[in-house]
């Protein structure tokens, strides 16, 4: 072998071997399960412990909030920061997707022009465990000189946060599990109990219904499975209507003018009398193409299958798709026609 690569080789070697003798362990020691199982058992009781502090503060607070909707204007605006701030932007998530108005507004951003998003009318919900964080602390007076109330959650109610607020919501004096006992882990779980139990107790007093949760949740599959026909079905120029003595050709017109594959045959009084689809055009023509300027009634599929508006879109796409039909009349109490849930609406939507 030559010299020169005998030497690379060694080289390499005492690298490696120096490289492994400084380098640092992957871990101090085996994962302790039964600490992790402490944990565990902390965080719970740190929840537990939270029954004996709902009384009337909590009280208070879910009325302030059910309040600004009385009066129409303002909205509940959360602060925090660290892990307590990650908390308050769920709480106000929540609060906001169960038909609350709510933002979150970052301390130390507030103290640098955010605070315009604040207003007299507005409710705060501060976060806190020890009610002492200096961007807080720094961040009370000008929220006083703005005019909004404040309510403190944390764990320290005669705290710099306790002290100014307007109501303190008090989780307890928690004891973090961390071996340090620095890691916010059962107080912020304390926290996030709070405030969901509070934004539920909110929905709850409100009367939040199923629509009103698919109302704020149109993107996602909750939503769409609390959807009803009437969010989605095909009306004004898009629901193509006929009476049953028009002849198919005015009614191939007006299917073509509505883009959909249906007219919906109704009476005089507009209640559903029967459908006439593409499909029923196509195998007349073949049939006999004579017919074209027959009548529609003799024609049209009657009875034929329909949902009332308040029927879950879920539960029309399992019809649809039991009966192999691409459209459906809608009708209301009276059996009178409101619209049309075509089966192109429903493209791209996951079966519920």
């Amino acid at each position: 072998m030559p010299q020169g690569v005998r030497i690379a080789k060694r080289s390499r070697a005492r690298t490696a071997q120096a490289a492994a003798r400084t380098a640092k362990p992957s871990a101090n020691g085996a994962v302790d399960l039964a600490y992790a199982r402490e944990v565990i058992d902390a965080e719970a009781q740190a929840v537990a412990g939270l029954r004996g502090n709902i009384g009337v503060a909590f009280q208070t607070a879910a009325e302030w909030i059910l309040a600004l909707d009385l009066h129409g204007r303002g909205r509940v605006v959360g602060s925090g920061i660290g892990k307590a701030g990650i908390v308050g932007q769920k709480v106000c998530a929540t609060l906001a997707s169960t038909g609350t108005p709510a933002l979150f507004v970052h301390p130390v951003e507030a103290l640098h022009g955010d605070l315009g998003m604040i207003t007299a009318h507005d409710l705060l919900l501060v976060f806190s465990n020890s009610g002492e964080s200096e961007e807080i602390a720094r961040l009370l007076p000008a929220l006083k000189k703005v005019g909004a109330r404040t309510i403190a959650i944390t764990g320290r109610p005669h705290s710099t946060l306790g002290r100014a607020a307007d109501l303190t919501l008090d989780i307890g004096r928690i004891e973090e599990p961390c071996p340090l006992r620095l890691a916010p882990s059962a107080s912020t779980t304390a926290m996030l109990a709070l405030g969901d139990a509070l934004a539920l107790c909110v929905l709850k007093a409100r009367g939040f219904t199923m629509e009103d949760y698919a109302a704020l949740h149109p993107g996602g599959a909750l939503g769409r499975k609390l959807m009803r026909a009437k969010d989605l079905m095909r009306t004004g120029a898009r629901l193509a209507l006929a009476g049953p003595e028009i002849n198919v050709g005015e009614a191939l017109e007006r299917m073509s003018q509505s883009r959909g594959g249906a007219v919906v045959i109704v009476d005089k009084r507009g209640k559903l009398a029967g459908i006439f689809t593409d499909g029923d055009f196509r195998r007349l023509m073949i049939h006999d193409p004579g017919r074209f300027h027959d009548k529609i009634g003799p024609h049209m599929t009657s009875p034929c299958k329909f949902i009332q508006d308040r029927t879950l879109v879920a539960e029309a796409q399992e019809l649809m798709a039991q009966k192999h039909i691409n459209a459906l009349p809608v009708v209301d109490k009276r059996m009178k026609v409101v619209g049309l849930l075509d089966i192109q609406d429903l493209v791209g939507w996951p079966v519920l």
